[in-house]
């Protein structure tokens, strides 16, 4: 016995000596985090040791160690994350035994390993409800703006199986979001489905500026074939300037008219007009109604129409101007070598630039900030460029990162600056202003752009100034410092109970790296698992499937991964209910085959012996 205790070679007693050293190093851990520890609420206070125990082990390189604990048949630790020492002390006492000694179970209390996995169940239904009877996982689903006049589609939301519904703050306003929240409401009444309200902040705004408007103009065109052959008419929706319908079919354009012109066509009236470009055209008139809501125009060529442009109907003098039309969305062009001045002042910037492109940034901080060599990204990172300059007022970006060809550049679209701190508070003027609505008729609030723990120490304060302590409170980890803060984030977040935190990948990539995206989101999974705190996974989940109605098949295997997480993120598209349908089947069936980073060894029925072709 004293042999294999001593034995180099990777023996019981050598494994021993190892679980003795990890094991000696979780109480030290405990006093260098005693300070965060301390201000934990006493519900917490197992989880956030545990976290602290888990952030010790992984202090070491322990892939050696974990090969000679399996050649043994022993756990090689990779499942440990929610009850760290408890796995420690049971594998020393398998070791032990293996080694001679008398088996001992170790005692009970921080060593139950069930405690772990039983706290995060409990806390992920006390923040985002209970899952379905048929997975796991539950699905949030971010609702459009129709959401709040339309009660039949938040309806067939949760018909399709939306757990939770995401308000997102940034946009539309407070009688629109408690529109939509009474929606759900009712729709969860009357399907006697549950779906909990989650409020997403806006945060500081670190976007592009404006651009100047393009012109009033839109292009009706018919469908052709290959060969330049009409298969389907050039079709437009004309309704009431004054009292606008929507659109019958997707896909039609909306021209704004007088509603009394519109109310004296008749079925078949042709009406004729000259293009932007000067082109005759004409459309005949159908499906007339009575209300004067709106007529379809249907032509045969393709017709470029603007603002103002003169409608004049066939037989009759009864000419009619058209509406005010929406500008076009204008763009810059980016090549990569293109010098790029990034300005403090707003003002609309021109699309033709004549070589020296410009555009504002919405956020003052970054020019009192950004330093010469630091990284700026753009639109979720589709450009990216280098700072060559920094002034007061402006900074000059030489652009290394854009597509063949050129890359657009809009307005509004999302400014990263990762390798730059910000001193800016995560809670805006805003977003306090919109907390009272939040209390009001959302279960959980989601707070953007977290970086520090003091921005979440001020949510805290706003929550209870309003009395919303009762309020779930999730942590939108979307930046790098973020990302390398989470440890103090989250045991800031738990001095109240109803914690949670959302992997938001989009930003995170464009911070961290595509390259790092997988890797960082792992380590935020195992970590939260470490702390008990149930995780949303955000960002692009079946994106083109929501937008398009077709996925793609590495958003599938996305969408498999993201059972891992107590909650997955679907984000608005016009096909968003087929979306849900898809990840619910999805989820369902990975229920069945992982929890965690556990494989699920249930029965397969995938391959017959006698299978032959």
């Amino acid at each position: 016995m004293t042999e294999s205790r001593t034995s180099p070679d990777g023996a019981p007693g050598v494994l021993i000596e190892e679980l003795d050293e990890l094991i000696g190093h979780l109480l030290p851990a405990e006093t260098a985090w005693s300070e965060w520890l301390q201000e934990v609420s006493p519900e917490y206070r197992f989880s956030a040791r545990n976290m602290v125990h888990y952030w010790a082990l992984r202090q070491r390189d322990l892939r050696r160690m974990q090969s000679r604990l399996a050649s043994f048949g022993l756990s090689s630790l990779g499942r440990s994350e929610p009850h760290v020492e408890g796995t420690l002390r049971l594998v020393r006492a398998a070791a032990a035994a293996m080694g001679g000694d008398p088996w001992h179970r170790p005692e009970s209390g921080d060593v139950d390993l069930e405690r772990g996995r039983e706290l995060l169940r409990s806390r992920a239904v006390e923040l985002l409800g209970s899952p379905p009877a048929d997975r796991r996982t539950r699905i949030m689903v971010t609702l459009p703006s129709a959401a709040a006049t339309d009660s039949g589609l938040v309806r067939e939301l949760v018909e399709r199986g939306m757990n939770l519904a995401r308000i997102n703050c940034a946009h539309d306003g407070p009688a629109a979001w408690s529109a939509m929240a009474a929606h759900v409401r009712s729709a969860s009444e009357v399907t006697g489905l549950p779906c909990l309200i989650a409020m997403d902040l806006a945060g500081p705004k670190l976007r592009t500026g404006p651009l100047q408007p393009g012109p009033r103009v839109v292009k009706i065109r018919p469908t052709r074939d290959a060969l330049g052959q009409v298969l389907a008419p050039a079709r437009a929706w004309l309704t009431s300037a004054e009292n606008p319908s929507p659109v019958p079919e997707p896909g039609l354009v909306t021209v704004p008219v007088d509603g009394g012109w519109l109310a004296r066509r008749q079925d078949g009236d042709v009406v004729r007009l000259r293009d932007s470009r000067g082109a005759k055209r004409a459309f005949v008139l159908t499906e007339p109604t009575a209300t004067a809501e709106g007529v379809l125009a249907t032509g045969v060529k393709t017709t470029y129409l603007t603002s103002g442009t003169v409608l004049h109907v066939d037989g009759i003098h009864d000419p009619c101007p058209v509406g005010l039309l929406p500008a076009r969305e204008q763009s810059l062009v980016l090549n990569r070598g293109d010098v790029l001045t990034v300005t403090r002042d707003l003002s609309p910037a021109p699309a033709d630039y004549g070589g020296a492109p410009w555009i504002g940034c919405t956020l003052p901080e970054v020019f009192d900030n950004v330093l010469v060599g630091q990284a700026i990204r753009f639109d979720d990172g589709r450009i990216g460029g280098e700072v060559i300059a920094v002034e007061r007022d402006s900074l000059r970006v030489r652009i290394d990162h854009a597509g063949f060809g050129g890359s657009k550049l809009r307005e509004g679209k999302g400014i990263n600056v990762p390798d730059t701190h910000l001193p800016v508070a995560a809670l805006t003027d805003k977003d306090v202003a919109d907390l009272a609505t939040v209390v009001d008729i959302a279960d959980i609030v989601q707070m953007s752009f977290v970086q520090r723990p003091s921005d979440i120490e001020r949510l805290h304060q706003e929550l209870h100034r309003l009395g919303g302590d009762g309020l779930g409170v999730v942590l939108k980890i979307e930046t790098r410092r973020a990302f390398e803060r989470l440890p103090q984030l989250l045991l800031t977040a738990m001095r109240r109970p109803g914690v949670g935190v959302m992997i938001a990948r989009g930003d995170l990539a464009v911070e961290v790296g595509y390259e790092r995206l997988a890797e960082v989101q792992e380590e935020i999974l195992w970590l939260c698992e470490a702390a008990h705190l149930p995780v949303i996974w955000a960002t692009q989940v079946l994106e083109q499937l929501a937008k398009s109605g077709l996925p793609s098949r590495a958003e599938i295997s996305d969408a498999a991964m993201a059972e891992r997480a107590e909650c997955v993120m679907l984000n608005k598209g016009p096909h968003i209910a087929d979306a849900i349908a898809v990840l619910d089947d999805i989820l369902g069936r990975m229920d069945e085959h992982h929890y965690k980073k556990n494989a699920l060894l249930r029965q397969l029925h995938s391959w017959k012996p006698d299978a032959t072709g």
